[in-house]
């Protein structure tokens, strides 16, 4: 888990295919190491990626096809820069809003232009997650954490404060570029609790029908039994009295 306010800058040293996957080296720049760990996360432009080699200022992870078939990693080349933000503590500062790591599609920056001393971006987003955006909402831009300032009828607009182009690689976007997109945690879990109310009132409804016709079922049966008794009784001097709801000596 993350917080979306990025630590460092890095870039791609090396880039390894892999059978049918990658392996990344990335330069870590500015970013302290003297606590990371094998196996420890770091979100490399908003990717959750698992150290499997470490170096002092550098370390390696493996892409998986997942991630590769999810991102833009696959484009990867030496020297692209990237979002570095380790995983956060119980001691970490929530500056920014909770990140999972995990990608939810690629966006494409249409347009900027300068607002006041931001740069106000446009960006296209992938249909199937338009519905988890919401005006004033967080959403994550390669690991960064930002606000949405306005929706579009393709996707999202946000002003990027002169810190925050100072500290990320978003002064390098232009027109076409590709950008790593995950949406707020909570629409996600909001709209799977939702989902799972309506299951819940589905199945309640199906044991309702199904104890309406097990009730219509008994009713049947007792009618016919009733019937073959009235049948029955005429033949025999016995008969059937529907005010003692049983049968009597007639």
């Amino acid at each position: 888990m993350f917080t979306g306010i990025i630590q460092a800058v890095g870039k791609i040293a090396k880039v390894t295919p892999q059978a049918a996957d990658l392996s990344l080296r990335i330069d870590t720049g500015k970013l302290p190491m003297n606590d990371v760990a094998l196996g420890d996360s770091i979100a490399v432009n908003g990717v959750c990626l698992t150290v499997v080699s470490l170096g002092a200022k550098a370390f390696d992870a493996d892409v998986s096809v997942e991630s590769l078939e999810n991102t833009n990693m696959g484009e990867y080349k030496p020297g692209t820069a990237v979002n570095l933000e380790k995983a956060l503590t119980l001691a970490t500062p929530l500056g920014g809003h909770l990140v999972s790591g995990h990608v939810d599609g690629v966006g494409e920056v249409i347009g900027l232009h300068q607002d006041g001393r931001s740069t106000r971006y446009e960006i296209a987003a992938p249909e199937g997650i338009m519905r988890y955006i919401a005006a004033k909402g967080s959403i994550a831009v390669d690991g960064v954490s930002l606000t949405v300032t306005a929706l579009t009828g393709q996707g999202f607009c946000l002003n990027i404060v002169p810190h925050t182009l100072g500290n990320t690689i978003i002064p390098a976007y232009r027109a076409g570029a590709k950008v790593h997109l995950e949406v707020d945690v909570i629409a996600r879990y909001t709209e799977r609790l939702l989902q799972s109310d309506k299951d819940a009132s589905r199945h309640k409804e199906s044991g309702l029908d199904r104890a309406w016709v097990y009730r219509a079922r008994r009713v049947a049966s007792l009618d016919n039994w009733r019937l073959n008794e009235a049948k029955y009784s005429r033949g025999t001097g016995r008969g059937y009295s529907s005010r003692q709801n049983g049968c009597v000596d007639g």
